[in-house]
């Protein structure tokens, strides 16, 4: 059974058009299905959630990185079985800012591409990532899909979400935000741990943890990275100079942004960090997919090798 969640915020002034197209697609298929539509923050994770609860077993999202990052959430806390969630079949019609996760797969906002591929590709097994952290004592896990960032990385995407009523929703909010997100971070003391060996103990101005290469609208912060092979890429940066940020800045869609000498790149199936900032009370941001949330102490980063199935183009 098909469930399709759509977020109507996400590219807003062409939603009439596509949803017109995907209804006319759906009854010229004769494909039973069911939808829901978002309405506040968290909202695609309830209905992600209970779609599956109820059975259905192929979801299509139709919004950016951030609605997808919450589906998976939903898809990964619902009482199923692992080896039920590992059956289920998730599908994207891009309709976001950055649409980084998307881009990997070769899906962009060319919706009919997108939903021809959705409905006549073909499944590819799904890593997750996950973040472990403790709230009030109590364990707590966030799920994504494409990356988790520290340090600029949420700063840019707070600064990008900022741009929007000046610029709209397009990927060059991402450049914006970032040039002025280098202006204005400042490192964080944090110790770093992979598959548990300790790697570093230094002051952190950027990390990214990548289950895909692109982030930022198509920066490719981990060029290597592959949703599918069950290990998280990462890039971390201690203390740039200004010049050292200058030559970086034109290799940042290229893909060789890592060949830089200050960039450290991680690779691993778990990665640990112990973070501390003492400047502020109640930590700082991370974000996740692109979705901002406040931390501080101690977490986790692990990779769930296989935990679902995503429909990309049958020669993908």
């Amino acid at each position: 059974m098909l469930g399709i969640i759509i977020n109507p915020k996400s590219g807003k002034s062409h939603f009439r058009r596509q949803r017109i197209y995907l209804w006319q697609l759906l009854r010229s298929r004769h494909l039973p299905f069911t939808y829901r539509v978002t309405k506040y923050a968290g909202h695609a994770i309830e209905h992600a959630r209970e779609l599956v609860e109820m059975g259905y077993h192929k979801i299509l999202v139709l919004g950016g990185d951030g609605t997808l990052n919450e589906v998976v959430n939903g898809l990964m806390t619902a009482k199923i079985s692992d080896r039920e969630r590992q059956t289920i079949q998730l599908g994207l019609m891009p309709r976001g800012t950055g649409n980084d996760f998307g881009r990997f797969w070769g899906l962009d906002k060319n919706f009919k591409r997108s939903l021809g591929i959705f409905f006549d590709g073909k499944s590819q097994p799904l890593d997750v990532g996950c973040l472990t952290y403790y709230r009030n004592g109590e364990e707590q896990h966030r799920y994504f899909v494409n990356s988790i960032g520290f340090g600029v990385d949420p700063l840019t995407c707070l600064y990008a979400e900022k741009l929007k009523p000046y610029i709209g929703s397009h990927h060059v909010n991402y450049v914006f935000g970032l040039l002025f997100a280098l202006g204005k971070q400042k490192t964080i003391p944090v110790s770093l741990s992979v598959d548990g060996k300790e790697v570093t103990k230094d002051a952190l101005f950027t990390m990214n943890i990548g289950n895909g290469p692109f982030s930022g609208g198509g920066i490719r912060q981990n060029p290597t990275a592959d949703p599918r092979d069950g290990i998280l890429n990462g890039m971390f940066v201690s203390k740039p100079s200004i010049k050292q940020l200058c030559q970086a800045l034109p290799n940042l869609f290229n893909g060789h942004l890592t060949d830089n000498p200050f960039i450290r790149t991680i690779e691993g199936h778990e990665v640990g960090v112990t973070l501390t900032h003492p400047r502020k009370e109640g930590g700082f941001l991370v974000e996740t997919d692109g979705i901002l949330m406040p931390f501080s102490g101690s977490c986790t980063i692990y990779c769930i090798h296989h935990a679902l199935q995503f429909v990309a183009a049958k020669d993908f």
